[in-house]
């Protein structure tokens, strides 16, 4: 019974050991650090879905008011949260080769996240420089009209609700109209989510930011025993099974070669029907110190997974904000009021929602920048170490691996940074104040050549919304409204407000 009871103790000591085997790293850097708990580090509460991760990275900001950056733990993996803009600036920019990679596909076995936002090195490279010319302002003007088509039947919908004088969800508004947006212009699509919840693509949407429990599971998992579980996919089975069956449907349907449509899928098989990609190497330089040459085979799984990111990014970001906007809106009259003003002043010159008035309406601009702001949808970065690093200025050096959080949210929503963080003022954003912002401060789409490729689409389709609506209609608080939203804490990466966001369009010529 004794030999057992050793036995027993030998065991459980091992497995303490190996749960706490980490612990002291920022103790021996001398660098402040959120207390651990073994195998879990400090994403316990995170890993039972009862803090976002965005709100976990803003504990950590707020409980360290003084630090230029707090050392964390990652079950049992070291990490790193800075809090100083300047390291912020060498980790994004200066020192972009010591943090190119952003770490989420860490044994490369995850096809599904071999996509221009989570792939690292060559591949990142090679798919940014081949992607890029798929937001230019020409696609952009391209784009356009099939925008403005969504945005009509947006238009209906509010319609339909301010003859019923219905509450209406605006976050599950706003992302049926994304979704419509992105699957028309990337894929070609004519979706019509907004009048069809069951539609392919919304389920597909509502799958892939609806955290079950046995993706709760998997995430911690490959966390706490990363190489034990490196061949568990994060995305669940029928996730991969729907986006790779949606896609091969439309290029099927365009006979496996582009159409003319000039859209994301035409772009995506010119890729593909050019097999191999050339580009230059992000790490590896020649004798004359220029990048290498470097080859990356596209095949379907490439072509698959650059789809599944401009749908799955594009649509829920883009609504995040679009709803939080909306909200800050109805509760601030004013403000709404600019926006009107402005947006019949555009249109008595220009006489529609063209391209040119949307890229007119500054105000308006500066009332969504302001959303971005106080609730950007994704709420922080990750970056890891490629190699040792010291950061300048200081003693710290980090080894290869260490993963990098970079809060925005919480640096965003820092009175340091912006006075009066929490109430909602837009013209922090006017051209004459522009300065007055602390550079590495205001982060909604990141910096750096890892800049959400994206950007420029994700704003004009939301001031398209923002425009068509406000053009006819106020918004206002319903009796379900509630001016401080609360975060769902299940979300794993683009945030969410749970419960919805409840709100009610009252006709301007009625008011």
């Amino acid at each position: 019974m004794a030999v057992i009871l050793i036995l027993i103790f030998f065991i459980l000591f091992l497995l303490y050991m190996e749960g706490t085997k980490n612990f002291k790293y920022w103790d021996k850097k001398g660098i402040p650090y959120c207390r651990p708990i073994p195998f879990f580090g400090n994403s316990f509460r995170k890993y039972l879905g009862k803090i976002s991760p965005t709100d976990q990275m803003t504990e950590i900001y707020r409980n360290f008011p003084e630090a230029k950056c707090v050392g964390c733990f990652e079950s049992v993996h070291p990490a790193l949260v800075l809090r100083d803009p300047q390291l912020i600036k060498h980790v994004l920019v200066a020192d972009f080769l010591h943090f190119y990679p952003k770490g989420i596909n860490m044994h490369q076995t995850e096809p599904l996240l071999n996509n221009i936002f989570s792939a690292d090195g060559d591949l990142w490279k090679v798919l940014r420089q081949k992607l890029t010319v798929g937001f230019t302002t020409s696609k952009l003007k391209a784009m356009y009209p099939v925008l403005q088509q969504q945005a009509d039947r947006l238009e209906k919908i509010v319609y339909e609700a301010t003859a019923k004088c219905e509450e209406v969800d605006v976050r599950d508004l706003m992302a049926r109209f994304t979704t419509d947006a992105i699957v028309a212009c990337g894929f070609g699509v004519d979706e019509n989510s907004l009048n069809d919840e069951s539609s392919i693509f919304r389920k597909l949407g509502k799958r892939i930011f609806d955290i079950k429990l046995r993706d709760q599971l998997v995430f911690a998992s490959k966390f706490i025993a990363t190489d034990t579980f490196k061949h568990f996919r994060i995305f669940a089975p029928e996730i991969e099974d729907y986006i790779t069956n949606i896609v091969k449907s439309i290029i099927k349907a365009r006979d496996y070669k582009p159409i003319g449509r000039r859209d994301f899928i035409d772009l995506l098989l010119e890729l593909r029907n050019k097999q191999t990609l050339i580009g230059g190497s992000l790490t590896k330089l020649d004798e004359n110190g220029l990048p290498e040459k470097c080859e990356i085979g596209f095949d379907d799984s490439l072509l698959i997974a650059q789809a599944f990111i401009l749908f799955a990014a594009g649509y829920e970001t883009s609504a995040a904000t679009l709803s939080f906007t909306m909200n800050q809106l109805a509760y601030n009259p004013e403000v709404q009021k600019k926006c009107q003003v402005e947006i019949d002043s555009v249109l008595k010159e220009h006489g529609e929602i063209s391209y040119e008035a949307v890229m007119k309406m500054k105000y308006l601009e500066m009332v969504f920048k302001e959303g971005l702001r106080m609730y950007p949808p994704i709420g922080f970065f990750v970056r890891q170490c490629a190699k040792k690093y010291t950061f300048p200025e200081t003693n710290l050096t980090i080894d290869k691996g260490i993963s990098v959080f970079i809060p925005v949210q919480a640096i965003q929503n820092d009175e340091k940074h912006f006075e009066e963080p929490h109430q909602f003022i837009p013209e922090r954003f006017d051209p004459n104040n522009m300065n007055n912002i602390k550079k590495y401060t205001y982060l909604p789409f990141g910096d750096g050549p890892r800049i959400c490729l994206g950007m420029r689409l994700g704003i004009l389709e939301s001031l398209l919304a923002l425009a068509t609506i406000l053009r006819k209609y106020t918004i206002v608080p319903s009796v379900n409204s509630r001016r401080n939203l609360i975060t769902d804490p299940t979300i794993a990466l683009v945030q969410n407000i749970k419960g919805g966001i409840p709100l009610k369009f009252v006709p301007r010529a009625t008011q």
